[in-house]
């Protein structure tokens, strides 16, 4: 399994920021980050300095969201998706894109998912729980 490091998950956004900025070739997983960057403003500034995303490593904000954290989720989630693993994950996601009208909200709703079932996993000493994960998101689906 890939391992990447902190700094290398850092340096993969902000060059991959770089290149669509720039109007250079793209690898596929760089594509797809770029256009979830799109779909974040907010964090172009972070993508854009890559000594200054590598700088503030150890420091954070309190209230604000690590724009290196999101966006690997959003390719992550991606990933299951693509792959359908968890299995009925495509399913869930789709059915909350759905009901949202929106990718990115659904996204967004899946990503608290996600969250909670690493730390389920991180303090209970166990493997991550694939079938509480997708019920979480299948929940979102069917909230108003």
């Amino acid at each position: 399994m890939f391992s990447p490091s902190q700094e290398d998950v850092r340096r993969f956004f902000c060059g991959a920021f770089a290149k669509a900025r720039d109007g250079q070739p793209l690898e596929a997983i760089e594509t797809l980050a770029a256009r979830w960057m799109d779909e974040h403003p907010e964090y172009h500034a972070d993508f854009a300095d890559v000594e200054a995303a590598l700088a503030s490593m150890q420091t954070s904000e309190p209230g604000r969201t690590n724009p290196f954290l999101h966006l690997s989720m959003h390719l992550s989630i991606s990933e299951q998706c693509s792959i359908d693993q968890p299995r009925g994950i495509r399913q869930a996601v789709e059915l909350l894109t759905h009901k949202r009208n929106s990718l990115h909200q659904a996204h967004h709703e899946a990503m608290e998912c996600l969250g909670k079932m690493l730390w389920d996993s991180q303090q209970g000493g166990r493997p991550p729980d694939g079938d509480s994960y997708i019920a979480c998101i299948q929940r979102h689906a069917t909230k108003d």
